[in-house]
């Protein structure tokens, strides 16, 4: 397998590179699992900086698997996510991509949605996620404790049809056991749900997003940082992630196609 982790300058890149690694040398899960795969082939885990690498170079490296770091600033400036924007919106239709924090936050921008300040940023401080139990949660308990540093989140008052919110802060804060009066239990439906339409703005825009998955592409965004040991479950969602099933757009179509054959 060849993983490719784009670095937007920060210190927890090599954190994720270190799990990939770990993950990719003692996993005892097929490797043939979601890409071809002879047993000459070597595992590959590349980090490159986001202004040191182009699409077309990303493309001839031939790539199983893109994760996209953390790191400072906002997402729309070049300065700041580099290449990201256009491996989202290009290689992303076909090579599994997973955003890290400001990699989350760049796949809502480049599809669509605004990000925005937090009402209180989170450095180094732990949340409890609910999660709907597929993509990067597959197999992992309700309530995980996970290590947020953010000061910057999705609006999810703008997130586009094409995304679907795969996770959010949970109800319960973990210290004061209050409830949000604002939470809708993510069981419910969000963003491009006939019944996620129905929801007040305001109460959209009070809702933590944890994570996103693109509807169409094999994208996938968290907010928070897997690769911190403050993280419950953190490893099992980037072993997820790389030996996740992925279907090309013409198999999906072909698949729905024969659905419906099979109806008639």
């Amino acid at each position: 397998m060849k993983v490719l982790i784009i670095d937007n300058f920060d210190s927890f890149t090599y954190n994720l590179y270190q799990y990939v690694g770990e993950i990719l040398s003692t996993t005892g899960l097929p490797r043939s699992f979601s890409v071809a795969r002879n047993d000459k082939d070597k595992d590959v885990v590349d980090v490159v900086r986001n202004n040191e690498i182009t699409v077309a170079e990303i493309r001839k490296r031939n790539y199983n698997r893109i994760i996209i770091s953390p790191g400072p600033g906002r997402p729309e400036k070049h300065a700041y996510f580099g290449v990201c924007g256009e491996v989202l919106t290009t290689v992303g239709k076909e090579i599994p991509v997973l955003g890290v924090c400001l990699g989350m936050q760049g796949m809502a921008y480049y599809f669509g949605g605004k990000v925005v300040r937090a009402k209180k940023p989170m450095h180094g401080k732990k949340s409890i996620i609910e999660h709907d139990g597929k993509g990067v949660f597959a197999g992992l308990p309700q309530d995980l404790e996970v290590m947020r540093y953010h000061s910057l989140i999705v609006d999810a008052g703008t997130l586009p049809e094409v995304l679907e919110i795969t996770a959010t802060v949970s109800n319960t804060n973990q210290k004061s056991k209050i409830k949000n009066p604002h939470f809708v239990p993510l069981r419910q439906g969000f963003g491009g749900t006939s019944r996620g339409k129905q929801r007040s703005k305001m109460r959209l825009e009070d809702v933590e997003i944890m994570g996103l998955r693109h509807k169409k592409y094999p994208i996938e965004g968290i907010q928070f940082h897997p690769e911190s040991f403050g993280t419950e479950g953190g490893k099992k969602m980037v072993e997820n992630f790389l030996f996740q099933k992925v279907l090309k757009i013409k198999d999906q179509k072909s698949n729905i196609k024969n659905k419906f054959k099979n109806q008639k």
